[in-house]
Order: C-alpha cells, then sequence, then structure tokens
C-alpha cells in the first residue's frame, strides 16, 4: 500500500487516521480534498512523514468530481470519509434538510465512487475504501433518514464491488457501528462502540489482507444478524 492516498474528505477523524496509517506503512503521497482546503494545516501535520497536497473538494458539487480527478494524476488509495449525521428531528420536518442529507451521504457517493471506479480500471487497478454504517444495515426509525442514505451507499458499494472483480480494482466496505468522536459529540454513546483509530486499525488491516467487508468491531457482525428477526414492533422503539 505503497504511492498516492487521496482523502475525500480531509477533515474526516477516521479518513486522516487511515491515511496516517497508510503513510506508516509506506505511502509517500497524502492529497486531502476537502472545502476551504487552505486551512487544513492541523490535519497535515499529522502526515508529516509524507508529501501532502491539499485540494479543493465540495462533495454536493456533482459537476465538479470528472474534473477533480482527472487532475490528480495517479491514485493508489482513495479513502471515501465525507458525510454528515444531520438532525433527525429536523429532517421529519424539513424535507430540504432530508434531501441535504440523503444527497451527501448517498447521491454524492455515488457520483464520486462512480468517477474514481472508471479512473481506477483506466490506470489498471487501486483501492477504494468506502465507509458504510451498521444504521444502513437495518434502518431505525430514530435516525431513518441518515440509515437510508447508508442502506443506499452500502447496497451500491456491494454491487460496484462485484462489478470491478477482476478489473484490479479493490473495493474495501466498513461497516462501523456508533463512533465516538466530532460526528457524534454530545450523544450517548450506543454498546459496542469504537473510536476513530479502533476504524482506522480495522480498515488497514481488511487492506491489507484485501478483505471485501469488515465490520467494527467484529461482534456487530452476528449481533445484526440477531436484530434482522426482531418483529417490527419492538425494532420501531429501538434508539439511534
Amino acid at each position: 500500500m505503497t504511492g498516492t492516498v487521496l482523502v475525500l474528505g480531509g477533515r474526516s477523524e477516521i479518513g486522516l487516521q487511515v491515511a496516517r496509517r497508510l503513510v506508516d506503512g509506506g505511502a509517500a503521497k497524502v492529497i486531502l480534498a476537502a472545502r476551504r482546503s487552505a486551512d487544513l494545516d492541523e490535519e497535515a501535520s499529522l502526515l508529516n512523514k509524507a508529501e501532502v497536497e491539499r485540494v479543493e473538494f465540495d462533495a454536493d458539487d456533482l459537476d465538479s468530481h470528472e474534473a477533480l480527478f482527472a487532475s490528480l494524476g495517479k491514485l493508489d488509495t482513495v479513502v471515501v470519509s465525507f458525510g454528515i449525521l444531520g438532525d433527525q428531528a429536523r429532517a421529519e420536518a424539513d424535507a430540504a434538510h432530508a434531501v441535504s442529507v440523503v444527497h451527501t451521504d448517498y447521491v454524492a457517493h455515488v457520483s464520486v465512487l462512480t468517477h474514481l471506479a472508471n479512473r481506477l480500471r483506466e490506470q489498471g487497478g487501486g483501492q477504494l475504501v468506502v465507509f458504510s454504517s451498521v444504521a444502513g444495515v437495518r434502518v431505525r426509525r430514530a435516525n431513518y433518514v441518515y440509515g437510508s442514505a447508508k442502506a443506499g451507499l452500502d447496497g451500491f458499494a456491494s454491487g460496484l464491488a462485484d462489478a470491478l472483480h477482476g478489473s484490479g480494482v479493490h473495493l474495501l466496505l466498513v461497516r462501523p457501528g456508533f463512533v465516538i468522536g466530532r460526528m457524534t459529540e454530545g450523544m450517548s454513546p450506543a454498546p459496542f462502540s469504537s473510536t476513530p483509530d479502533q476504524v482506522a486499525d480495522a480498515t488497514v488491516a481488511a487492506l491489507r489482507k484485501r478483505r471485501s467487508v469488515v465490520w467494527v468491531p467484529g461482534v456487530l457482525r452476528p449481533v445484526f444478524a440477531v436484530m434482522k428477526l426482531l418483529p417490527r414492533a419492538i425494532w420501531r422503539r429501538m434508539p439511534r
């Protein structure tokens, strides 16, 4: 896992920790892509063992994606780590907010992943890391807007991984549970929570093993196999 790493969502705690581990493993360059990229000094300082480039990236500006990726040269690993949690209560009353969550967490990902898959195919190979969530495995009433977007992303990425089979492009789908970090600040951690460091460790280990899917922590896989069987009357009362 050497060469150039692109982090889409250059402020993402998980994305940065994945990039940091890839740099420790030999990656020579990291491209941090985010809005207000000139303000990424703190993030770039975490990656001081590598050359760091910053580029402007607006996930919601779909028309800008293809040209941006074409300008970046050869990409060895792409970490797609942007996203928003949104406000469930607001989204239930404000359709525009609900649409904005789904646009960023699903529609923008479809655009980004399609362009990147084409680009990596053309260059002969590469790795894509996509962050889904257990929230999309079975959508809960308590966060159904975010969960539905993650469900769509999970399905799209799973299908894309199959489409890429044999192309030299490897897609890793990561399904974390509740992650204790900036995005969830102020929320009570759910059972089997993890930290960005723990998610990054599991992600990089899975990349090295060329796995297609990793749950973080791993115990969530059997837990959700059982949860899928819960009656709907019980499931609708489940917390976030």
